[in-house]
């Protein structure tokens, strides 16, 4: 999925969230992987990216790390209408590409790092919270025990990073939580 293709859509999924939703809408974004795994890390480095700028106040940032299950209380107290998983990818794509993949789609899209594979995660989630999930997969080069990512999932990590931020700007002057 091209950069723009990918932005679009999610642009489009929070428009049709908020004119959707009576309340400001909620939106937790969920960084996955594991730090000493090389590219396996980008959902993380998405998350601590977030943190880093100043807080829009009205999306829930977690740095779940390779056990995101461990975050479900924290995501229950929230209730978010969009659960956004970040997680490195292997979709047969180039690498650093990035891809919006819905929640029914992400069986055998992530690297297999995880204690609890992210479909069933999803699904519970879903069941548990009633909400829409996305994974923003973007593709990993290696996913082998190190600290080194490859610049091309860099670049992809900083541009998630930043489309995050944006939407979360623009759901801030529509009133989001």
């Amino acid at each position: 999925m091209s950069s723009s293709s990918w932005k679009s859509s999610l642009h489009q999924m929070m428009q049709r969230l908020t004119s959707e939703q009576i309340e400001p809408i909620r939106v937790a974004v969920v960084g996955i992987g594991n730090e000493f795994r090389n590219d396996d890390a980008a959902g993380v480095l998405v998350a601590r990216m977030l943190l880093q700028y100043e807080n829009p106040g009205h999306a829930l940032i977690l740095r779940a790390g390779h056990a995101p299950e461990n975050f479900t209380s924290e995501l229950r107290a929230y209730r978010p209408h969009l659960v956004l998983m970040i997680d490195a990818a292997d979709m047969g794509a180039a690498p650093g590409e990035v891809s919006l993949i819905p929640f029914d789609q992400i069986d055998g899209m992530t690297a297999s790092t995880h204690s609890l594979p992210l479909s069933m995660l999803s699904r519970y989630l879903t069941l548990e919270l009633n909400c829409a999930i996305v994974l923003i997969g973007i593709q990993a080069v290696s996913n082998d025990v190190g600290e080194t990512v490859d610049p091309s999932v860099m670049m992809a990590v900083h541009d998630v990073a930043e489309a995050i931020f944006d939407v979360c700007m623009v759901g801030k002057s529509l009133g989001w939580v």
